[in-house]
């Protein structure tokens, strides 16, 4: 179980959901929310990660639009104000956020000062953004919609960083993944995992195209450059 915690920017306050390990020591892991808010899946994947050694903070990015969304993607209303969300949420500012963020994790007691970003959908371009604009450690984005638009920013990767794309993601169609893979290809700190048959969200546990051989794999690799990086 993990506790809330706050966290301060120069506009304003929001929570974060924060797991610790058993051992009270350990790197950090930023996990970024989809666009369903801090749900049960956000806080499982902490709790999977403080059970590993981790302490992993999910913070609400969308609490400048409405504090505290707590949605799942099993109705068409929870869809609805999710895309509501996803449309009207300021980009530049959340990253402001999750840079917050990560500098409160960074100092969390027991955190050896290390740490390193992971999120999904929404989350997985932030992930890829925080990866270009801040000093995170290692950085896994798992099927991030909107990467494409953002790749002139590559350059700026200096850390570890691995992209996981399902080739057949509805969201992030083949011509997007191929201008991906063409701008990144050779790049020295970024690794692009392609999965065949799987579709967007492959890795939310309960959700409708959940694959769990693949999301067993992403996650395997995402340890795999945690363990090395963070350590």
């Amino acid at each position: 179980m993990g506790k809330t915690i706050d966290i301060g920017v120069g506009d304003g306050k929001f929570t974060g959901y924060l797991a610790s390990p058993a051992s009270g020591k350990g790197p950090g892991v930023l996990v970024i929310q989809e666009i369903f808010g801090v749900n049960k899946v956000m806080r499982d994947i902490c709790d999977n990660y403080a059970a590993q050694g981790y302490f992993a903070l999910c913070p609400d990015i969308f609490w400048r639009q409405e504090p505290g969304v707590d949605i799942t993607d099993q109705s068409q209303a929870e869809w609805d104000k999710a895309f509501a969300l996803y449309k009207g949420f300021d980009e530049a500012k959340g990253v402001e956020d999750l840079k917050a963020s990560l500098a409160v994790l960074r100092k969390v007691p027991g955190c050896n000062g290390k740490v390193g970003v992971t999120g999904y959908c929404l989350g997985g371009k932030l992930t890829y953004l925080m990866a270009c604009r801040s000093d995170a450690d290692a950085a896994a984005a798992y099927y991030g919609v909107g990467i494409e638009a953002a790749l002139d920013e590559a350059k700026n990767i200096k850390h570890p960083t691995i992209l996981h794309i399902a080739e057949k993601d509805g969201f992030v169609p083949p011509p997007a993944q191929e201008k991906i893979k063409a701008a990144l290809k050779g790049h020295p700190q970024v690794t692009v995992h392609l999965y065949a048959d799987n579709d967007h969200a492959f890795c939310r546990k309960g959700g409708q195209h959940y694959d769990e051989a693949a999301c067993k794999l992403a996650n395997g690799r995402t340890m795999d450059l945690f363990r090395k990086a963070l350590s």
